[in-house]
């Protein structure tokens, strides 16, 4: 064979299959593939021994190359290259270094080796903004869960920036208390306060002088304090309690919170001069459950770690690191490292499998949220086509592997990449009965959205300001209302028409509306999470459109816009509900109309 001469020469390792995957001939060294395989009659069977997910089901035939990167059960990435030649395929494997370059430098950055790990697309692009804020020293606020590694972000911006050689001095904004907190942060002379050290205190913006000062949990300051802290970080000069010296600092402030901060600074909880002065870089950090794909890769360091740090020598089967990978861990890599932590403690096995995890975690594999696809009388055979082809892209869209997917829908791998297979090439083609209902409900969406941002545009914000005065007032609200009657007899379906109006502390509250409107005019509104996040989003300018969602009256899918005063700015929101009913018969005639047949 010509040809797999050549590819050994230039690559670590090389399988060769026939066109159905019989493994023809393997060859090759490398730390990937120390074992013996030659057990192994089927490409497909070789690939989960090896790898966290296999590629074969997704080799194209057409004979052109293709490169996939892939990562074995022992964290450790490979490079493989997939030629075709006559009726064979040709699998070569390349080990890669573990480093991770950035997108747009040839510099190796060693992320690894600060605990940072970077193994899926999402991180990837993570990896490159910390690299890109750590060579400028600008102002970053890190957003994500609890357990995300916020911390973990910070520490990796000072090992990789030009400050590495300077302090780093964290502190917990939400675990001290507001009177010791001050202190802690800008210090304190001899004689401050009662009960103060004797000599002062520095304070962690001054001991963070030339280096970095990481601000934990931002978002639980009080607002006495955001205001000292928003001086410092414009003038870049603090004042010890009860000094009148003041200090320059020069040093780069890296900001983290789990909260949402523009709600917050919506409700009047933290100050919207701070939020910009922080908000100058913000990097989100994925929960786990959008990186399933580095949980491997994560299990591995932890083992490494608890194994030297309890002096033992425990390793996890694949089906143990597959369990890991199918449960939510709403406590992110915090949850998973300390689960991996105590299963290291706890086992009496030199090898951890799944049942003995499931002996000490039970199952809690993710259930369902979203509203079902199906809200009307079909053929059966339709609705069990539609529900399988949701539910295998959600497990794929979830899992990103062919058979950590097949293990939660309880399907072989085989049987999981085919149907996947197949659903891939109905969508690419506009031929999947999800795909036809998700382009027909999109097409609804920009009729109901462009029929609100219409109406938004015809009422007048007079009429509005004078409902907003007093909304206990008939006479005032009945312009509006009285526009809003008429709006119903002219266009078909809709159930209510309303307006809007968020209060300081971000309450969301009734000015006006159609006759007969749930809520009474002044009451505060309080949705389910589907539409109030579009209510949110309208207040801070962007119209939308809810999926249907359910409440206490019904199923609805609402159209909501932004009202703006004459000066251009967001006085209130518009919204208009729609049955399910209406919503059904809709998506009919526009499949109709499309000719698209769901």
């Amino acid at each position: 064979m010509e040809w797999k001469s050549v590819l050994l020469q230039l690559y670590d390792y090389l399988i060769v299959t026939a066109i159905d995957g019989r493994i023809c001939s393997i060859d090759g060294n490398g730390p990937a593939f120390t074992e013996n395989l030659s057990a192994h009659k089927k490409i497909e069977e070789l690939e989960i021994k090896l790898f966290t997910e296999g590629i074969s089901s997704r080799i194209e035939e057409d004979g052109k190359k293709q490169v996939f990167r892939q990562t074995t059960w022992m964290g450790l990435d490979v490079l493989t290259t997939v030629f075709k030649e006559k009726d064979h395929f040709y699998f070569a494997y390349t080990h890669l270094a573990p480093t991770y370059t950035g997108a747009e430098s040839h510099e190796p950055i060693d992320f690894k080796s600060s605990s940072f790990i970077v193994n899926s697309q999402a991180m990837e692009e993570v990896a490159s903004k910390l690299q890109k804020v750590a060579a400028v020293g600008v102002t970053v606020l890190l957003l994500g869960e609890s357990g995300v590694g916020k911390e973990m972000a910070a520490k990796t911006i000072h090992k990789i920036g030009s400050r590495s050689d300077k302090p780093f001095v964290s502190i917990n904004c939400g675990a001290i208390p507001d009177n010791l907190l001050e202190s802690e942060l800008f210090g304190f002379v001899d004689g401050a306060f009662t009960g103060a050290k004797k000599g002062g205190v520095e304070g962690k913006f001054r001991q963070a002088h030339t280096g970095i000062l990481f601000l934990d949990e931002i978002g639980e300051l009080s607002l006495s304090l955001q205001v000292k802290i928003l001086r410092a970080l414009e003038e870049r000069v603090i004042t010890p309690i009860g000094s009148s010296k003041s200090y320059p600092v020069d040093i780069q402030v890296i900001a983290a919170t789990n909260r949402p901060l523009e709600e917050a600074v919506a409700k009047g909880e933290f100050r919207e001069d701070l939020y910009y002065r922080l908000n100058v870089v913000p990097i989100m950090i994925p929960s786990l459950r959008e990186r399933v794909e580095e949980i491997p890769s994560l299990v591995q360091h932890f083992i490494q770690k608890l194994n030297t740090r309890y002096q033992k020598q425990i390793s996890f089967s694949p089906d143990a690191i597959d369990y890991l990978c199918l449960q939510p861990w709403p406590g992110n890599i915090r949850e998973l490292e300390n689960t991996v932590d105590r299963l290291i403690v706890l086992s009496n096995s030199s090898i951890i499998t799944s049942s003995l995890i499931e002996q000490i975690i039970p199952p809690t594999f993710p259930t369902r949220v979203s509203s079902p696809m199906i809200t009307q009388l079909m053929p059966l055979q339709e609705a069990v086509e539609i529900l399988e082809e949701e539910l295998i892209t959600m497990a794929m869209e979830q899992y990103k592997s062919v058979k950590l997917a097949s293990n939660i829908l309880g399907i072989s791998q085989p049987t999981m990449s085919r149907k996947y297979k197949k659903i891939r090439e109905m969508q690419k083609n506009g031929g999947g009965l999800l795909s036809k209902r998700r382009i027909l409900e999109e097409q609804l969406n920009k009729h109901l959205r462009s029929i609100t941002i219409v109406t938004a545009v015809a009422i007048s914000a007079e009429e509005v300001r004078n409902a907003m005065k007093d909304t206990k007032s008939v006479a005032l609200r009945a312009p509006l209302s009285q526009k809003f009657t008429t709006i119903l007899e002219q266009e078909g379906g809709i159930k209510w028409v309303f307006v809007f109006q968020m209060q300081e502390d971000g309450k969301v509250i009734h000015v006006a509306a159609s006759d007969g409107f749930i809520l009474e005019p002044g009451e505060e509104y309080i949705g389910p999470p589907e539409v109030m996040k579009v209510i949110y989003e309208a207040f801070k300018g962007k119209s939308g459109v809810t999926p249907l969602y359910e409440d206490e009256y019904g199923v609805w899918k609402s159209s909501i816009a932004p009202l703006y005063n004459e000066a251009g700015k967001i006085m209130a929101i518009i919204g208009f509900d729609y049955s399910e009913e209406y919503v059904n018969s809709e998506l009919q005639r526009l499949s109709k109309q499309l000719n698209i047949t769901l």
